[in-house]
């Protein structure tokens, strides 16, 4: 009688367990829809943000579905990311706490409603819960091939096939990648600087109009360009937080330009007292050569060493000599200088010279905060040659 009874009881719990795990069937009256956030001051949000939202007030449900996390203390979360090889996650969150959020940094958020059927709701909800266990969530993530806002037309195309059309005819005018990176982020900027040095060539050819949806503006007027089963895929928006655009307020003394003069006029100071009294000042080479060569070999790193797609065919290296790391000990020593480092920086001037060539002919874009710090490199390499 009792194996009985625990043979029953264990037979209804399993069966609870079950009826709890599964994802429930939404309601007639629920509906999915996608959220895009405004650009924000800091350069993690200076390109705004995408992410799924599921409703259904029937079962009280209202979730965000964010493929725009990462976890900092994932086990080799930096090495990872150095190498190329960022995981980022599918996390889900009730809606008013994602938007708290945005609240609280007064950034807008906009919502465009999908015209789709029960059934088709319910399909795009099943994807979104699988999706969400902890075997599926995790995905390698690119900032321009593959993030929280190009992931978007994938996962739609992935579920609802040939229904879907995505019309490719609404842009004015295709950019580059890097010009579409810079709509973002000003020129004279800290994170510009950093991320022009460090995208190679392969993000100056014309995006694809697809390709134009890695950025959450972009994605939100491919949906509005888009069809399903012959329909308009949005069948309403809204505004659900109606702030402005976050303006630039950047200072110019702390921007690069003013920090990248500043130098430029003391370089040229010390070398023109250099020059006068007949001497070199072995600690600024030392730090010019050496500076410049760390940055020649993390550009030459990323592009060989790594898996980052956006930083292959760098031709900074060009000027931004990694053998300047060597050169720079030589320099600092007392002994003269050997006459083969005379041809060592004919070669760097020729480098210079090819890598501005790149420039004008398009084939890799410099930031222009490049130039000063080009014209820097010269100034000495010349003076340092008439020296020996």
């Amino acid at each position: 009688m009792m194996k009985a009874l625990y043979i029953i009881a264990v037979a209804l719990l399993s069966v609870f367990n079950t009826g709890i795990s599964q994802t429930p069937q939404l309601s007639e009256k629920a509906q999915i829809s996608l959220i895009t956030c405004a650009a924000g001051d800091v350069l993690y949000y200076a390109f705004g943000h995408t992410a799924f939202r599921v409703q259904d007030p029937v079962l009280g449900i209202d979730l965000v579905y964010n493929y725009g996390t990462f976890d900092f203390d994932k086990p080799n979360f930096y090495w990872n990311f150095s190498k190329g090889k960022l995981i980022y996650t599918l996390s889900r969150r009730r809606f008013e706490n994602f938007l708290y959020d945005y609240e609280l940094e007064k950034r807008w958020v906009k919502e465009q409603i999908f015209d789709l059927s029960q059934a088709e709701t319910n399909q795009l909800f099943q994807f979104f819960e699988e999706n969400y266990k902890p075997e599926n969530r995790d995905y390698l993530y690119d900032p321009l091939f593959n993030n929280c806002s190009s992931i978007t037309i994938d996962i739609l195309e992935k579920q609802f096939g040939p229904s879907l059309k995505i019309n490719n005819d609404h842009l004015e005018r295709q950019y580059s990648f890097r010009e579409l990176v810079r709509q973002f982020i000003h020129t004279n900027s800290w994170g510009a600087f950093g991320i022009d040095l460090a995208f190679g060539a392969v993000v100056d050819r014309t995006a694809t109009v697809r390709e134009h949806i890695f950025l959450p503006y972009y994605a939100m007027r491919q949906m509005e360009n888009t069809m399903i089963h012959g329909k308009p895929l949005v069948k309403r928006e809204r505004t659900i937080l109606n702030y402005p655009e976050s303006q630039d307020r950047s200072i110019f003394m702390t921007s690069p330009l003013f920090w990248f003069l500043l130098l430029f006029c003391f370089v040229s100071t010390i070398t023109y007292l250099d020059y006068k009294h007949d001497s070199r000042s072995k600690w600024l080479d030392f730090s010019l050569f050496f500076i410049s060569g760390i940055a020649g070999t993390i550009i030459a790193l990323l592009w060989l060493a790594t898996d980052h797609e956006v930083t292959r065919l760098n031709f900074n290296f060009l000027w931004l000599l990694p053998l300047n790391t060597v050169i720079a000990f030589k320099l600092f020593s007392n002994k003269k200088l050997a006459e083969w480092i005379s041809h060592y920086l004919r070669f760097a001037l020729f480098l210079i010279a090819i890598s501005l060539i790149l420039w004008i002919f398009g084939i890799q874009v410099m930031s222009p905060l490049n130039l000063l710090l080009i014209a820097i490199l010269m100034l000495r390499y010349i003076f340092i040659l008439k020296r020996i």
